[in-house]
């Protein structure tokens, strides 16, 4: 799919998910833990195409999340893309084909997904209030990348950068310090298995087995067969997909906000009552 897509659908399982909880497990947040919630989610949902980077010295191409920071994530994807490609060397088997680029190899695996989110659990835990605000700040951009694409490139990357250091900055100003933040971890994970799960939807698939060896192969590209499967860009992905992902964004928000929010208007009139 594509890198707007990706972000949506991230944003739209971390808001669903946040529902489920309030409604099944009484696990309630604040509307601010729910936005960095959702933020981080959509972002992480873009993390995995790191490995696909574009031409640094230009400036070009590469995929939504390499063009987020300009020529410093392009040079950054370019770093991922190599180590990609150097661990899909390393233990490739006989019958995997040879490459020579890493996208769709080891950032598309559910262990990569899990390494991320242990990373981003353990910075939070250590350094605390202002780990979270470096990952606020990066994971912001890509959200901002993914979700606002069309704005993000008529603004370009300096808009878009300054734009998440606010948002770094109104999460370091209203955020409690002494906490450990394992939602945000997670938050990262979910997102990296949303973007593996919507590539698997594709003809190209993803290696989700790996790293257990199937036959004489250890990355079998796990996808849909061509006539069933959802075309990169075509309207089934641009138009059903994207919408089924608004509406189901906008009802989740709904089922979040409004019990509270009704719940207050009757504390309100109750007490004018009296």
């Amino acid at each position: 799919m594509m890198g707007p897509s990706h972000a949506l659908s991230g944003a739209t399982v971390w808001l669903a998910g946040t529902w489920a909880l309030d409604q099944f497990a009484g696990y309630e947040q604040s509307p601010l833990a729910i936005a960095v919630g959702t933020m981080v989610c959509a972002g992480g949902a873009l993390l995995p195409d790191l490995d696909m980077s574009g031409k640094v010295t230009r400036n070009q191409g590469g995929a939504t999340v390499a063009r987020t920071f300009g020529v410093f994530s392009l040079f950054a994807a370019e770093v991922v893309e190599k180590v990609s490609l150097g661990v899909y060397t390393a233990t490739r088997l006989s019958k995997d084909p040879r490459r020579n680029n890493g996208h769709r190899t080891f950032t598309h695996t559910l262990p990569f997904a899990a390494l991320l989110g242990w990373l981003t659990t353990w910075l939070c835990g250590h350094y605390g209030k202002w780990a979270v605000v470096g990952i606020v700040f990066f994971m912001a951009g890509l959200a901002l990348r993914g979700l606002f694409d069309e704005w993000a490139e008529r603004a370009g990357w300096v808009i878009v950068t300054l734009a998440s250091a606010g948002i770094a900055w109104f999460t370091a100003a209203n955020l409690p310090g002494d906490r450990g933040y394992p939602m945000l971890g997670f938050a990262v994970a979910v997102g990296c298995v949303v973007h593996i799960l919507g590539d698997m939807i594709t003809s190209a698939g993803v290696p989700i087995l790996w790293p257990i060896p199937t036959g004489r192969r250890m990355w079998r590209m796990i996808g849909l067969p061509n006539k069933i499967a959802v075309k990169v860009g075509g309207k089934v992905e641009t138009v059903v997909l994207r919408t089924a992902f608004v509406v189901i964004s906008l009802l989740a928000i709904a089922g979040i906000f409004a019990p509270s929010l009704l719940q207050q208007l009757e504390l309100d009139a109750w007490a004018d009552g009296r």
